[in-house]
Order: structure tokens, then sequence, then C-alpha cells
């Protein structure tokens, strides 16, 4: 069974979206530019401030953060996670990939900014 879109399109695999988060707006915003500017993501959406609650070396833990999402193929996503922990000020960032489902020309268009690099 083919899946579609609200419209009717047909929805294609193959892309991926990267999560992380960030303890500073403008360490999101020069991840997010390094990664497009070196074609290893089409786009980069920063969102926040958001809280996380979280356990860290036995404490329960309460951070103010910025989340990030990346847009990507599947090809790219292990290039793309270790530039993110490569330049991560995190001892252990959170790098979440997520297959996901695009309408073909979305998926075009991300596979034409990635495929060029």
């Amino acid at each position: 069974m083919m899946v579609t879109s609200s419209q009717g399109e047909p929805l294609v695999a193959g892309l991926v979206e990267i999560h992380t988060t960030f303890d500073a707006r403008d360490q999101a915003m020069a991840c997010a530019d390094r990664l497009v500017r070196a074609r290893l993501a089409a786009c980069v959406q920063v969102d926040g401030p958001i809280t996380s609650t979280y356990s860290w070396q036995g404490a329960v833990e309460q951070a103010e953060e910025w989340r990030w999402t990346c847009k990507t193929t599947r090809e790219a996503a292990g290039a793309c996670a270790a530039a993110i922990v490569g330049g991560h000020s995190y001892a252990v960032p959170q790098v979440v990939i997520v297959p996901v489902e695009a309408t073909e020309a979305y998926a075009a268009w991300v596979r034409s900014v990635v495929a060029a690099a």
C-alpha cells in the first residue's frame, strides 16, 4: 500500500531527521551553519528555549536548551552525526536519528542539496 500525504501526494523514504540539543543558541546556530555549508544537511531548524529535565551522574537536573532538528539523507546521517558530536560542548550529546517519509518533491530537494557534497 502506498502512503500518501493529505493532498494525495506519494510519500517516499530515504530521509532522516537528526535531533539534538545545545545549551546556547549561538552553538546551535553555528552547528546548523557548519552542517548546511558542508552540505551534510539540507535544512536545520533551531527552536527554543526549552526546558529539559534529565538524570545526570545520579542527580535529576534541569536546564534551558535549544532544540535542533536536521534534515538529511540516510546515506549522510553518519557523517552528519559525527560532525555534531565532534563540535558539541556536551560530554554525551543527544544524537537521535529518525527515519522519515516526505513528499517526492521535498525528498528530491534534500537529496539534491546533500548529494552535491
